[in-house]
Parts: C-alpha cells; sequence; structure tokens
C-alpha cells in the first residue's frame, strides 16, 4: 500500500458533476492509483446515500472523493472499510470542533444533533476480489447558512468560528484515510471496531427511529461486526442500513 511520501498528487477541480463519477472515470481509464484523490469546489450531482443529492454552494464545501485498493479485504468485509474510514474522517473532524464530533451510523458525521457531513462509498468489485473503491466524503466547511429545506445542517466555520483552508482538510483527511487502511491490513478491525462505538451518535441514550410506518423510541446500545445498528431496553434489536431512519 502506498505511504505518505508516495501518494499521488491531490487533484483540485473547480467544478465536476460529481467527485465520485470523476474518480470512477480514473478508474476506468486506468489513471487512478491508492490514494489518488479528487477534489472539487463545487458539484453539480454531488451524491449521498440512497440516491440522495449533496448539495454544495461553491468553495463553501468540502467535496472529496480518495481512490483505494482494499484487496486485503472480500467484499463481505464492507462494513470494516466503512467504519475504518468513518473514524478516520472523525478524528480529522475533532482537530476542528472538538470532541462533540460524532458518527451517526451508519456513515453520516454530526456534532451534537447537527450533520456536518456524510460518507458514501462505491466500490469495483470482481467474484470475490475487491479491486477499488472510491470514498467519497462531503463536509460542510465555510457555510454561514444553508437552505431551508436541509433539517439540521452545520459547518466547520460555525462551530469553531475559523477560516478553514478546505485543500489542507482533503489532504488531512486523505492521509489519515490510507494511514488507518495501513493499520486494518496490520492490526485487523477491532481497534477501529471499538472506536467507531465509542464514536457512535447517542450511544447509550434514547433515540426516536422510524421503521415503514411505525415510529418508535428505543435506547441505542452499539453496532455489531456486521455493521447492524443495536437498540433496545429489555430485548435486543437489530437492524440493516436502509431498514430505519432517525428521526431527529
Amino acid at each position: 500500500m502506498a505511504t505518505k511520501k508516495s501518494l499521488p498528487p491531490l487533484l483540485e477541480l473547480s467544478s465536476v458533476d460529481s467527485t465520485n463519477n470523476y474518480a470512477m472515470g480514473l478508474i476506468h481509464a486506468g489513471l487512478a492509483q491508492h490514494g489518488s484523490a479528487v477534489l472539487a469546489a463545487t458539484q453539480t450531482a454531488g451524491k449521498g446515500q440512497r440516491g440522495k443529492k449533496w448539495e454544495s454552494p461553491p468553495a463553501e464545501s468540502l467535496n472529496l472523493s480518495v481512490i483505494v485498493k482494499p484487496q486485503f479485504l472480500q467484499p463481505r468485509q464492507a462494513f470494516e472499510l466503512l467504519a475504518t474510514v468513518a473514524v478516520s474522517v472523525e478524528q480529522c473532524l475533532e482537530k476542528y470542533i472538538g470532541d462533540e464530533a460524532r458518527i451517526k451510523w451508519p456513515n453520516d458525521l454530526y456534532w451534537r444533533d447537527r450533520k456536518a457531513g456524510g460518507i458514501l462509498i462505491e466500490s469495483q468489485v470482481q467474484g470475490q476480489q475487491w479491486n477499488w473503491a472510491v470514498i467519497g466524503i462531503g463536509i460542510n466547511v465555510l457555510q454561514q447558512q444553508f437552505p431551508s429545506f436541509l433539517p439540521n445542517p452545520v459547518s466547520i466555520r460555525q462551530i469553531c468560528g475559523k477560516e478553514i483552508l478546505i485543500s489542507d482538510l482533503a489532504t488531512d483527511i486523505r492521509n489519515n484515510i490510507i494511514d488507518s487502511l495501513e493499520l486494518l491490513n496490520r492490526n485487523g478491525f477491532s481497534a477501529f471496531f471499538q472506536q467507531y462505538n465509542e464514536k457512535l451518535f447517542h450511544l447509550n441514550e434514547m433515540a426516536t427511529l422510524q421503521q415503514q410506518n411505525r415510529r418508535f423510541t428505543t435506547r441505542i446500545k452499539g453496532v455489531n461486526e456486521q455493521g447492524q445498528l443495536v437498540a433496545g431496553e429489555h430485548s435486543e434489536l437489530q437492524f440493516d442500513f436502509g431498514t430505519i431512519e432517525w428521526i431527529l
């Protein structure tokens, strides 16, 4: 795997439909390397989870895609990659917004009850071989106001009151992801699994969830190694990604 000294330079674009799409194009063209990264000042069709759009005002958000080659993992270990990446990004955010940074299961980045960013991983898999993964990261950095239809956003600038160089944050995140994947390959998942749960949004607190038409309040107990959210008071409930929504 690549080291910091051998990492490709950060590719900075003024505008692109989606940094993940651009990164996938590099892979298909045979131009990608482990650690290649694409940073755009704005996206015209940024991607969020489950088909949602990631809103991206010009030069105010971090719109970053990091290309990795996680061949030491099998496709069934997708949660190990996601959790390791989420911990890596959360660690970088803590430098700016403090220890109230949290990971909202499975892949959102929160400060208190407000969303600071999110992660979307798209993979290129062949049989049981995981050839490439594109890690898309969107973070609100410099915004002072947001569209009214966004329910609970927050930016780094709103939290800490400081101007942040987006390119510096992007480099820090890319480097930390690569370092973390090296640790995952060398030492296994246990440390990252523990850190993911320690930073879990609403851990050991009551939260309101919705499953289809049923809304209920339950205690968040953690996430298991299969990536399921574990909740409940007297009995244990397990939820797969995409089967519930948080009500905040």
